[in-house]
Formats: structure tokens, sequence, C-alpha cells
């Protein structure tokens, strides 16, 4: 069945973190999946950013990113990685299937040698800016993903 899933890599800001997931029950993702090098998703802050999504939104113990990777594979998912680098654009991608979008940290992103293991895509910028904030892209991601 259709199953979208938001997973995220070293973000370590708790903003970032409560936003991802506020994002994630906005958009009907079934589940975040946070490695071992994010923010913990259960301090105060992150919760409040949340708007309470991070108490009712599943989220399974956090583990390295290579273990997340392979459980998700393993489960079914194409990953999808948003990179700015990345040559197919975000809205290429049509809603439907098993897909986990993979978001990394901001400032360094998700690692080349990560990207190589997913289906890389971009948001396409204008204005000289090649990225957004990590919440926010992802929010357009799911708006993509998700969208009847």
């Amino acid at each position: 069945p259709d199953a979208v899933v938001l997973a995220a890599a070293g973000v370590g800001n708790h903003d970032n973190i409560g936003g991802l997931f506020r994002n994630a029950a906005a958009f009907g993702a079934g589940a975040v999946v946070l490695d071992d090098r994010c923010a913990d998703p259960f301090y105060r802050k992150a919760i409040r950013v949340s708007v309470g999504a991070v108490l009712r939104t599943p989220c399974p113990a956090p583990v390295p990113l290579d273990r997340t990777i392979d459980a998700l594979a393993a489960a079914g998912f194409e990953i999808v990685a948003l990179t700015p680098g990345a040559t197919e654009p975000l809205s290429g991608l049509a809603p439907g299937g098993r897909r986990a979008l993979l978001v990394g940290s901001e400032g360094p992103g998700l690692p080349p040698a990560v990207i190589a293991r997913c289906r890389p895509v971009a948001i396409p910028m204008s204005g000289g800016f090649d990225s957004l904030n990590v919440a926010t892209a992802a929010a357009v991601a799911l708006h993509q993903l998700t969208r009847a």
C-alpha cells in the first residue's frame, strides 16, 4: 500500500525537529524516522514547535543512518533524498507508492555516500538561493508526495 515517511539525518536543532514532526502530521506521513545524530524530539521546545505532533506521530528509536536506510529499503520504501545538487526536480515525482523522504542537516546536508544510495531530488530555487530551511523543504516535498 501507498505510504510516506519522513526521515531525518543529523538535524540537531530542536525547532527544526519540531517543524519536521508538525509537517509530517499535517501532510499525513505515517512516521518520522530520526537517525542517532538528530536532536531529541521529546525536548520541550521540539514538542512545542510541533504543536504536540511529536506525541502522536510514530517514531522508532533512533539508529545510525546506514541502518535507517537499510531498514526502510527492506520495508519496500524508495528513499528520496532532498539535496540541492540533484538534477531531478521534486516536481517530477508523482504521489503514490512507498516513499521515504530523507532530509539532512542545514549546512552540510546529506553525505555524498548517502545520496548515492537514494533517489536524489531537488527543489529548484531562484534568486541565488540553493536551498530552504530543512523543515520548509520537507513541507514542500511532503506536499508533493502526498497530494491527492
